[in-house]
């Protein structure tokens, strides 16, 4: 769209195969879209090519995050995993990939030397691959902290902000302060933050909604990204589906999904224009 390029994540929530997807977000106007990743990287490739669209990141599986913080061969097979995705894109020409530094709610905060010492591994190969790591912000800041600290001065380390994560994971905190100078990539989203009383976090409360169904100060939002200068593409991680035993987003599986995916666009086209200040 004019002035700011709009991209979308493809999701098996959808419930059409991803080429279709990709199709739909053309037909849509979005002008890229991102994947997570999977065996199938080269084919989105080349449906990217065909239809002039920005295959903009592949998101690396997460499951196994925590696992990087240790020393044993789970750490050694998380490693590998990592590695085999900064290949992967670089091989398809993906320029970004998006790395989860943690997974997980009950644990105490421990981030350790090996796990640093891992994902050194990975950055390292990916810097070799001319591929950057967008670090997300997830639950356990601690251990996103760590890892923007140690790797501040490599050029192919930056951020991914995701908004809805801010205010459940990060209970509001603002993440864009402490790293939108190294911001990267975008996975905006809308949230009603974090539903426990008491303020215990749980992955339900990440909804992915629409922008605007939920609480997010879009225009406070907007000015952030563009107080740290951000006028890359905006790229937006929604959810058709509700979590179990949340109902936010059922009012979105009576839609089709191509009412769906044109009304990401068009609330992906109000953020966008509110960024611009048109």
């Amino acid at each position: 769209m004019y002035k700011t390029k709009l991209c979308l994540g493809t999701s098996e929530q959808f419930a059409i195969t991803i080429e279709e997807q990709i199709k739909l977000f053309k037909e849509s106007g979005f002008e890229g879209f991102f994947t997570m990743w999977d065996k199938h990287l080269k084919k989105y490739r080349k449906l990217a090519d065909e239809l002039e669209l920005i295959f903009q990141s592949v998101h690396a599986p997460f499951e196994n995050a925590a696992k990087m913080w240790g020393n044993d061969g789970e750490a050694k097979h998380a490693v590998e995993e990592l590695v085999c995705c900064v290949k992967d894109c670089a091989e398809v020409d993906v320029p970004i990939l998006v790395v989860h530094p943690y997974i997980g709610f009950e644990e105490k905060a421990n981030p350790t030397y090996d796990g640093v010492e891992n994902f050194r591994i990975v950055v390292e190969e990916a810097k070799r691959c001319n591929v950057k790591i967008a670090f997300e912000n997830v639950e356990g800041e601690e251990y996103l902290r760590i890892l923007m600290d140690t790797f501040k001065i490599y050029e192919n380390v930056g951020f991914c902000w995701d908004s809805g994560h801010e205010l459940c994971y990060n209970k509001g905190r603002d993440m864009l302060s402490l790293y939108g100078d190294r911001l990267i990539a975008t996975h905006i989203n809308d949230n009603l933050g974090v539903s426990d009383f008491d303020g215990s976090i749980f992955w339900t409360d990440d909804l992915h909604l629409l922008p605007f169904d939920g609480i997010t100060d879009w225009k406070k939002a907007v000015k952030r990204l563009n107080r740290h200068g951000y006028n890359d593409i905006l790229t937006f991680e929604l959810r058709k589906m509700s979590k179990p035993n949340r109902h936010e987003n059922d009012k979105y599986t009576n839609m089709t999904i191509e009412e769906y995916i044109s009304e990401c666009y068009i609330r992906a086209c109000k953020v966008a224009y509110m960024k611009n200040g048109i």
